[in-house]
């Protein structure tokens, strides 16, 4: 019994010991919390913008009569989409009956433009009451805008003047620029008109489809992406990390623009957020945060 019990001892002391140089030497890691990725608030600028569409229509369309009643067409000398001067000979006309060598009437362009539209037929009736149908649709000058419909809400934010992205069938994208609001609006769509001024291109068509993008301002302030932005009960929040601590703060968001989220409060350029909303962090929480590869 005596050397069962000195064994036991041995073994007792040596785990002892074993135990102990293993607490010395090998002492367990600190907590440093778990990983989240980050990116640092920068400066942005931000454009409001207004998406409408509409169809494509003449700037100002001008409608060509004869002067007289009972003149008939005896020729025609344009054609649609024909390119015309101010004073050019369109038509002429000649009195019913006239004897062979009367001198004809020529029925001059008004103004420079496009042939839209050709009313006029040889042989037929020219008729100057307002009511007939004219002889030539001309579009002054070619320029073109596009008509639209938009919502009452936007009408404060628009302006004339502002500038604006056209993408057109058949032509692609052009600039366009506001020209007019209406300043009535239709009782029946509480819709109102706007008219994008396109100018002239060989290239638009009358009765296009078209949409528009309108710059309506522009603010350059604090950016972070919209998936940092986390929305709850009370606003907009976001987690920030401060001395490898999560602080939740709340912001006042402002405009939005290809995945940015513009931050008008709550958050200074240089910050660092955690990039995706909705981690599993909370105030206070202990962290690392690694640096997202696209961050600034």
């Amino acid at each position: 019994m005596p050397g069962k019990f000195h064994v036991s001892a041995a073994a007792s002391a040596l785990a002892g010991v074993l135990f102990a140089g293993h607490a010395v030497g090998q002492q367990p890691e600190p907590y440093t919390g778990a990983a989240v990725t980050v990116v640092k608030a920068a400066k942005n600028c931000f454009s409001d913008t207004i998406a409408i569409s509409g169809v494509v229509v003449p700037r100002e369309e001008i409608l060509v009569r004869p002067e007289r009643e009972g003149f008939l067409v005896s020729s025609v000398l344009v054609e649609p989409g024909d390119t015309v001067t101010a004073g050019q000979v369109l038509a002429r006309l000649l009195p019913p009956s006239a004897p062979s060598g009367t001198a004809a009437t020529a029925v001059p362009a008004p103004s420079a433009g496009v042939i839209l539209k050709v009313g006029a037929t040889v042989g037929t009736l020219a008729s100057a009451s307002a009511k007939a149908e004219p002889l030539f649709n001309i579009i002054a000058r070619g320029e073109f805008e596009l008509a639209a419909e938009m919502s009452t809400k936007h009408l404060p934010r628009l302006s004339p003047g502002q500038t604006a992205k056209v993408a057109l069938v058949g032509a692609g994208e052009l600039p366009g620029q506001v020209r007019a609001v209406a300043s009535t609006i239709n009782a029946m769509s509480q819709l109102a008109q706007v008219r994008i001024f396109l100018g002239t291109h060989s290239s638009i068509r009358v009765g296009a489809f078209g949409r528009a993008i309108i710059v309506a301002g522009q603010s350059c302030g604090v950016a972070i992406p919209l998936s940092a932005v986390l929305y709850g009960p009370d606003g907009a929040v976001v987690a920030v990390v401060r001395n490898e601590r999560i602080e939740t703060r709340q912001v006042t968001v402002g405009l939005l623009s290809e995945g940015e989220a513009e931050i008008r409060e709550g958050l200074t350029e240089g910050e660092m957020v955690v990039a995706r909303a909705g981690a599993f962090v909370r105030e206070g929480d202990r962290v690392r945060p690694v640096v997202s590869t696209g961050s600034k």
